[in-house]
């Protein structure tokens, strides 16, 4: 079981940045793909990053490629989501999600993760 605690939400102007940080416990952090879900009021959820367990390999959806970058600190256990030139359609729950199996890579089937509670994200026109 992993447990993830996510911070750094709020509301920002459109055009500014945000960085959410999810805190994981439970298993080692080094071995475990981590990523980032978010879902949008009236829209399906959407696999905005992921990035593997060793830190090789990122991925970046379509509709934040350039603006939002995925990172992780083994040494604090901890995976961030760098979010710059915000945009109102960017407005959604965001959830860190860890890999179930270790060593897996990332996917885009949220069975395949462990949840946060998620936090807030909202941004202003």
């Amino acid at each position: 079981q992993v447990q993830l605690v996510e911070s750094g939400g709020g509301l920002v102007q459109a055009g500014g940045s945000l960085r959410l940080s999810c805190a994981a416990s439970g298993r080692t952090f080094s071995s475990t793909s981590m990523g980032w879900f978010r879902r949008a009021p009236g829209k399906e959820r959407e696999f905005v990053a992921g990035i593997s367990w060793n830190g090789i390999s990122t991925f970046h959806a379509d509709s934040v490629k350039g603006r939002f970058t995925i990172s992780r600190d083994n040494a604090k256990n901890t995976v961030y989501l760098q979010m710059n030139s915000l945009k109102p359609e960017d407005t959604a729950v965001y959830s860190c999600v860890a890999a179930r199996r270790a060593y897996s890579d990332y996917t885009l089937v949220p069975n395949n993760y462990y949840w946060g509670q998620g936090t807030q994200v909202t941004v202003s026109s």
